[in-house]
């Protein structure tokens, strides 16, 4: 099959549901922008998609966007590969477990400029495109947390409370348009989240996780049929549902058990 000239670009791609959308976009034969944080996997995967996916272009991008300015200094290296983005994955995100007064300042400052700041630039600078052309696709990667004030995970679940309300909001402005946006609010994924936000010894850091390939699938249908809103799987459907007649006090002290040591 021949390259489609589109370019989907992936933020948090190394690893996770970002790696497996990168293979799912590759497939379709569009060109890849892949951004990590570090260049600790480009060779192997370079390869991996040249070997897989021969009819597209593979373009690998370190930049970590948990710094200032990361997401405005991204705009321009694509814009200096001369490719236009026709779809946009912000799936880089981190978080941080742990009563906030003891976690670390720092730590919390990088999962809010990742998960809200990098977010919202970079829909800003690619939405504004694809408005412009009446033309695009926009996966927003939120959290059943989103939906619930979640103890011991504070910041991460308030940033991705900010995507969703953010996309939500969007999702009605861009309306009148033919570009859509779409928010996958998954479970807990078997990704290495748990271990980097210190959650590996958790009640949910030891629970069931879903794979992110299954994620990965779903949220990528969804955002090319263009709806609005994926809440993957039965718990996180049942616990969106629970927390619409649950009072924020009791949802609090229900989620505050899922990150407590096991």
């Amino acid at each position: 099959m021949e390259n489609n000239n589109k370019t989907a670009l992936i933020t948090g791609a190394t690893k996770g549901i970002g790696y497996e959308l990168a293979k799912l976009f590759a497939k379709d034969n569009y060109n890849i922008i892949m951004v990590a944080r570090t260049s600790e996997r480009h060779g192997s995967i370079e390869e991996e998609f040249a070997m897989l996916y021969p009819e597209g272009t593979f373009h690998y991008l370190e930049k970590d966007l948990s710094r200032d300015g990361a997401a405005d200094e991204l705009y321009e290296e694509v814009k200096a590969l001369g490719l236009q983005v026709d779809v946009l994955v912000n799936n880089a995100g981190i978080g941080e477990a742990g009563l906030f007064v003891e976690t670390d300042l720092k730590k919390n400052l990088e999962v809010v400029h990742t998960n809200v700041i990098s977010l919202m630039s970079l829909t800003h600078y690619y939405l504004k495109e694809m408005v412009a052309r009446n033309e695009g696709r926009i996966l927003q990667l939120g959290s059943v947390a989103s939906f619930s004030p979640n103890p011991l995970l504070s910041v991460y679940a308030a940033s991705k409370a900010f995507v969703r309300s953010f996309t939500e909001a969007l999702i009605n402005e861009i309306k009148d348009t033919n570009v859509t946006m779409t928010l996958l609010a998954p479970n807990a994924t078997d990704t290495g989240f748990f271990i980097n936000a210190n959650a590996e010894d958790t009640v949910a850091g030891q629970g069931k996780k879903d794979s992110p390939a299954d994620v990965a699938k779903a949220g990528y249908e969804a955002l090319m049929k263009g709806e609005h809103r994926l809440i993957y799987g039965l718990p996180a459907k049942a616990m969106v549902a629970l927390g619409n007649v649950m009072t924020d006090e009791a949802q609090a002290a229900m989620l505050r058990k899922q990150f407590e040591e096991k």
